[in-house]
């Protein structure tokens, strides 16, 4: 089933007036609601199916302002989680067993209480992650996190969205990649991203354009032989993911014209088996705040969880929240294209 004649749901823009444009496009496009396009899975509604993911965004602070960020992070942002909060997340952690920890923002390690907070989940026992733009690795009073990462054995994800230099500078401004390419040395001299020290280091791939990323193990692949060869830098993982319209990658689209094409892309592209391991079905996430989202982009657009389930963190519930409704919108097919993006890259 390719483009279906229904009523769109709008979506919210809230960084700018954007949602205006994009009511008036969507209202052209006329596309099928996610939500019923969801019902191709073989399900009758997107349910959660277990939290294993418990994302924190500390902050939308950060020392970069890339293009394609749907966080619209930056050095002018002030939203930065209070240690209270922080608390509250703990709190809530203590009296579940959720595996797992992704520590997100902005930079996330430009939060004061970044380095108290990794400490803190660790003591819970729990496996952290945290999202890593590279170049913070080398901003004053920044260069030690390589050796605390590696201290706590604390799994660090990183965008690099090309091994070419042009094509990353280009969505991440200027000399991104050299002082990347320098962060990852230091990171490789610990270990991380070498085999048998258990130090994970995992790469992002961001298409640089209004484009679906290629096949994620291939271009695993090539990203492995060109950084080893060119620059003798090594990795674990690499995730491939899809841009979605949100942030400034959707003012991207509006303003080159390009959101009509990019929408009805997605859309024709949706698959039911990326679209039933979306990962909003084993992922919380909490806002800066403290509020809740089903995921991170949900969370730029202030679409809060829904449907009874609590929405601040400390209300906390395991059991309204482990298998609650999910709050579903137009960017959702961005997660269910092709073979599927998420957080952890590819899903199908």
């Amino acid at each position: 089933m390719a483009l279906a004649s229904k009523t769109l749901l709008s979506l919210r823009h809230p960084l700018s007036d954007a949602s205006a444009q994009v009511e008036i496009l969507e209202n052209k496009l006329n596309l099928m609601p996610f939500a019923e396009r969801f019902k191709e899975t073989g399900e009758e509604e997107l349910v959660a199916t277990g939290i294993e993911i418990f994302q924190v965004n500390v902050g939308k602070l950060c020392n970069q302002a890339c293009k394609h960020c749907h966080v619209d992070a930056g050095p002018d942002r002030r939203e930065i989680m209070s240690q209270e909060t922080m608390r509250l997340c703990l709190d809530a952690l203590a009296k579940t067993a959720i595996p797992k920890v992704d520590i997100t923002g902005g930079a996330p390690e430009m939060n004061p209480n970044f380095r108290w907070f990794v400490k803190e989940v660790k003591a819970l026992g729990r496996h952290v992650m945290t999202r890593s733009n590279l170049t913070i690795l080398l901003a004053n009073g920044f260069e030690d996190l390589p050796e605390f990462f590696a201290e706590h054995q604390v799994e660090v994800i990183s965008s690099l969205p090309h091994y070419s230099p042009s094509l990353t500078d280009k969505q991440r401004g200027e000399d991104v990649f050299s002082r990347s390419i320098e962060a990852i040395k230091r990171l490789n001299a610990l270990g991380y991203g070498k085999e048998g020290s258990g130090l994970i280091f995992n790469l992002v791939h961001n298409p640089v354009g209004a484009f679906l990323p290629p096949n994620q193990s291939a271009l695993e692949k090539d990203y492995k032989r060109e950084l080893s060869k060119r620059y003798e830098i090594a990795f674990n993982r690499l995730y491939a993911i899809t841009n979605l319209p949100v942030g400034r990658f959707l003012e991207y689209l509006l303003a080159s014209g390009n959101y009509e094409a990019y929408m009805t892309k997605l859309v024709s592209q949706f698959n039911p088996v990326a679209a039933k391991g979306v990962m909003c079905r084993n992922t919380i996430s909490i806002g800066w705040d403290g509020y809740l989202y089903d995921c991170d982009f949900n969370q730029m657009l202030e679409l809060k969880v829904g449907y009874g389930a609590p929405t601040h963190i400390k209300d906390f519930d395991w059991e309204k929240l482990n298998r609650r409704k999910i709050v579903t919108r137009q960017h959702c097919y961005g997660c269910a294209a092709g073979a599927g993006s998420s957080c952890g890259g590819a899903i199908a």
